[in-house]
């Protein structure tokens, strides 16, 4: 990411758009950035109501570790969207609560792979311990589930508090900065810290995801036929990998932003808009409207056209 300077006191050192062109292409890639995250928020919106207004679907695992993956990419793309504009126009931060914003939207961001992971899991059990299921997949175990996720993925970001801590004095965090991660980088221990934790996470995710995949299509394949649960479980394992795809896809966005400095502008919002925003926007087409369970209820509600 590129270095923005920082300030101190009254000096003030701004990124310069002064270019017409310029301005008009950032305020319309901004626009569809926020255009991406008000449709999501439309039909989430719906597919929340459904679940907190339906008993069988509030206490069942699947859609609670659903609900919670709605929730935790809303939470993600809002922050998103804050620190985007902000950034745009050149809005300067106190460090802590620039601190405060990467730290939890980062969390945020390596939940969904955990999320997706759990949810393989739970279609794993479903279909290979079907007498099982019941047992193993409680609405009590799925929020014990989720409680263990967001621990496991606030973890790196303690870690990088500590280093951070040790790495500067008092006087850094009563500065104003561009609020930009590479500001808040101290130490080169924060990247490793932070490439080990992302390359593990993600492998595990993939791992975990690739084994019940393989897993759920024997049991489709003994079973034998098209219509089958197992079938359909398989697909949406499949689909749980492909969303995973997506999410390291993002990481594409740190060599882009490396190698082409001189469009910074244009790529830190194309790069949001495509690789954070888009593989968002899937999750409630994917796993929402396409569940007859939620599409039985958002009929009824006569708001879309399934």
């Amino acid at each position: 990411m590129v270095n923005f300077t920082f300030v101190l006191g009254n000096v003030t050192l701004v990124p310069s758009h002064t270019d017409r062109v310029d301005v008009v292409t950032r305020t319309i890639l901004v626009s569809l950035a926020l255009l991406f995250f008000t449709l999501f928020l439309y039909i989430i919106t719906i597919l929340l109501k459904v679940f907190f207004s339906t008993p069988d679907i509030w206490e069942t695992s699947r859609y609670i570790l659903f609900a919670h993956m709605l929730i935790n990419d809303t939470f993600y793309l809002a922050l998103g969207n804050v620190i985007l504009v902000t950034a745009m126009y050149s809005v300067y931060y106190p460090v802590p609560v620039c601190y405060i914003l990467h730290t939890l939207a980062s969390c945020s961001f390596r939940v969904t792979p955990y999320n997706l992971a759990v949810m393989s899991l739970e279609r794993y059990v479903a279909i290979c311990f079907p007498m099982r299921h019941l047992q193993f997949c409680t609405s009590k175990r799925a929020r014990s589930a989720i409680v263990v996720v967001w621990i496991i993925g606030i973890s790196p970001n303690i870690a990088d508090f500590v280093v951070v801590i040790y790495s500067t004095n008092v006087a850094f965090y009563s500065l104003y900065v561009f609020c930009d991660r590479s500001m808040l980088v101290l130490s080169p221990l924060q990247n490793v810290v932070r490439s080990i934790c992302n390359t593990l996470s993600f492998t595990l995710v993939a791992l975990i995801i690739v084994f019940t995949y393989i897993k759920v299509m024997l049991v489709a394949r003994k079973i034998g036929f098209g219509g089958s649960s197992a079938l359909k479980a398989s697909k949406t394992v499949m689909l749980h990998a492909f969303q995973l795809m997506l999410c390291m896809v993002s990481f594409i966005s740190t060599i882009t932003e490396t190698y082409f400095i001189n469009y910074i502008t244009y790529l830190l919002i194309s790069n949001f808009v495509m690789f954070t925003c888009l593989p968002r926007l899937l999750s409630p087409v994917i796993y929402g409207i396409r569940d007859e369970v939620f599409r039985k209820h958002i009929k009824k509600l006569n708001i879309i056209k399934l």
